[in-house]
């Protein structure tokens, strides 16, 4: 194990674009970084160095390279979001080369925007695995993590607010990306009711589009996104305060980076453009619907499957 007093901050999905940004971005501001994903290369061979941020040249090994290069410290762990013995490996790792998680970042998503007649079985079944099912692994593999260490971290989730809009012609892609939500409303919950008062789970997303490999296609204007690259990135700002904010206020909340910026205090969002004097266009609505309901507190008899299981006889 590799001694540490700095905190340590897992981020999933950060070989390239937002996730690898985050990475750079939570290591200058103090955290060990463990820099996990799919891709790896022999980062001392790059050409050209750094590599294109948004490309196949930007590897979890390249992504290390630069944070040392800055003066920071990462390791690069490779793992596979859709197979849970990667994943249980990857937290197994984690704990291994420096001896906790205290800030797990899921930016890993596999991403198809088509009707249902447009989106093949194959391309359903992919976005399912890495995105609530890849979620999902990774919170259950580092539960025991958190317990050890005195249920005391947090967990940020790329993942929208639920609303109507957002399921029109991506309904494949949205039944994922709104079940990771779910993991965030539910897991804020158990969290509670169990008194794990250090523990919160924050799902944020984007109210005007970034810079990421998703973003590089000539149907893009520019004008219309924020940087997700070099100084001041909206998302970094963002996930930095909501991992600063006291547990009760971030606790299971589905936030926007710009609106919740706006709740800390930011007022200039100018900064943040991909192109200087641009009003990027925000995609997300001003208001999002109260999933609550009046009779909230009213669950009738709960049932807890678990508990069940275990006095059963088969």
């Amino acid at each position: 194990m590799m001694a540490t007093t700095q905190q340590v901050a897992l981020i999933v999905g950060a070989s390239r674009g937002i996730g690898r940004q985050v990475a750079i971005d939570l290591s200058k501001n103090g955290y060990t970084v463990v820099v996990a994903a799919k891709t790896v290369s022999d980062a001392s061979k790059a050409n050209p160095w750094p590599p294109n941020p948004n490309s196949q040249q930007s590897t979890i090994s390249t992504v290390v390279r630069e944070i040392e290069e800055l003066g920071g410290r990462a390791a690069a762990i490779q793992v596979d979001t859709r197979d849970f013995t990667s994943v249980t490996n990857m937290v197994n790792q984690t704990v291994s080369l420096f001896g906790r998680i205290d800030v797990l970042v899921y930016n890993s998503g596999a991403i198809w925007w088509a009707s249902v007649a447009n989106t093949p079985m194959k391309r359903f079944q992919l976005m399912q695995r890495v995105n609530p099912e890849g979620l999902y692994g990774t919170i259950h593999a580092a539960l025991p993590v958190f317990e050890r260490q005195g249920w005391q971290a947090r967990i940020i989730v790329v993942s929208p607010p639920i609303y109507s809009r957002f399921f029109r012609g991506k309904t494949a892609y949205a039944m994922g990306k709104v079940g990771m939500s779910i993991l965030t409303k539910g897991m804020a919950v158990d969290f509670e009711r169990e008194g794990k008062t250090g523990m919160a789970i924050t799902s944020i997303w984007p109210a005007a589009a970034i810079e990421s490999a998703a973003t590089q296609n000539p149907q893009t204007d520019r004008r219309e996104l924020r940087k997700a690259l070099i100084q001041k990135t909206i998302y970094s700002d963002a996930i930095l305060a909501m991992i600063r904010a006291p547990v009760d206020q971030v606790n299971g909340q589905l936030e926007l980076d710009e609106d919740f910026l706006r709740k800390t205090g930011v007022t200039d969002f100018s900064k943040y453009s991909l192109v200087p004097g641009s009003e990027p266009r925000r995609i997300m609505p001003a208001e999002l619907p109260d999933l609550t309901v009046a009779e909230q507190d009213d669950e009738g008899r709960r049932m807890d499957s678990a508990k069940l299981k275990k006095g059963s006889k088969i």
